[in-house]
């Protein structure tokens, strides 16, 4: 099943199942008005959600939409909680090499999450607004998934079960100004700007054996200005998976239904596939020649993230951006 958000001059937009092929919509507003109504009583809902997209796939539905990928929020348009990982660990590794600091055995077995801000996402083909390119505006691509009520100290193998939607992310960094906070001992905050998602968020099943449960095994693709940046496996290299990530968010809190779980960067040992982020390429230069080449976005730039089926399908849609001046009121 495939659901989005649609903007209608509301904090919380209107609820849309979505065709397979991403061209036709149907409003549900008799079953739930929003994403986190629909969510918020899940095992009632999504029956009756799934009954209308069987319907709108096989052509037995008459009022429906065009789906405008550029008409919608993200899937929440704000969340109770957007709290991200870092489950690429050999993308961490990199990053600290590059500045000659030995990274602790426990990165291995202990996973490294940020809590983000999740009052305002933006929508998937909005600009993202900042106000300064001296802040070192960058993207990175990534995969995230939606849970329902999670215990406060469940198990890796029963996080797996409260895993509900997927989606994918562009976690918006703004790199020269996370050594200043980080070195504060206190995390991000202002280099963390809002997050955009797809414009469509899945149910585990519509992804077949791409997903088993624990990781999604495909490609993520992201073009930067037009020109293919990279595209690796999201299955690949994955140290830890989802619901390793989900128990370890949920670890001494509960996590309320419509918390948003992050991948963290998508990052291969493979190099030749590319990357998913400005830092990991500008790190892979400075091991090399000892300084970077490659510069962060500048106003005008875009970048476009996306995941396609083994038959080329997009499965997301596609997030797609362009960087512009942010100028106060």
């Amino acid at each position: 099943m495939k659901l989005a958000t649609l903007k209608n001059n509301t904090r919380d937009g209107q609820l849309v199942v979505v065709n397979r092929a991403l061209d036709k919509a149907v409003v549900v507003s008799h079953i739930a008005a929003t994403l986190q109504a629909a969510l918020d009583n899940w095992s009632d809902i999504s029956p009756k959600l799934a009954e209308v997209y069987q319907s709108l796939n096989n052509n037995e539905i008459t009022d429906t939409l065009v789906f405008d990928q550029s008409a919608c929020e993200s899937p929440l348009p704000r969340a109770y909680q957007w709290a991200d990982g870092s489950a690429y660990v050999n993308h961490v590794e990199l990053v600290r090499k590059a500045r000659n600091a030995e990274m602790p055995a426990t990165f291995w077995t202990d996973p490294l999450m940020y809590q983000g801000g999740s009052d305002a996402f933006i929508g998937p083909r909005d600009d993202i607004s900042i106000a300064s390119e001296e802040y070192g505006i960058d993207f990175e691509s990534e995969v995230a998934v939606i849970t329902d009520d999670v215990p406060m100290g469940i198990s890796v193998e029963g996080a797996s079960n409260h895993i509900k939607l997927l989606m994918l992310v562009n976690d918006v960094s703004l790199r020269n100004l996370i050594p200043g906070e980080l070195a504060k001992g206190f995390g991000f905050f202002a280099s963390k700007p809002s997050s955009a998602f797809s414009p469509v968020a899945v149910t585990p099943d519509e992804l077949g054996d791409a997903w088993d449960g624990k990781k999604l095994h495909l490609p993520l693709t992201t073009h930067l200005n037009e020109t293919l940046f990279g595209q690796p496996n999201c299955g690949v290299d994955m140290t830890f998976d989802f619901p390793t990530i989900v128990a370890h968010a949920a670890k001494t809190r509960p996590l309320s239904t419509g918390c948003v779980v992050g991948s963290g960067t998508i990052s291969n040992y493979d190099r030749s596939v590319g990357s998913s982020c400005l830092a990991e390429i500008r790190m892979l230069e400075i091991i090399a020649d000892g300084k970077p080449s490659t510069p962060f976005m500048s106003f005008g730039d875009t970048v476009r993230i996306e995941m396609f089926d083994k038959e080329g399908a997009s499965i997301f849609g596609s997030i797609d951006q362009k960087v512009v001046e942010y100028k106060a009121q």
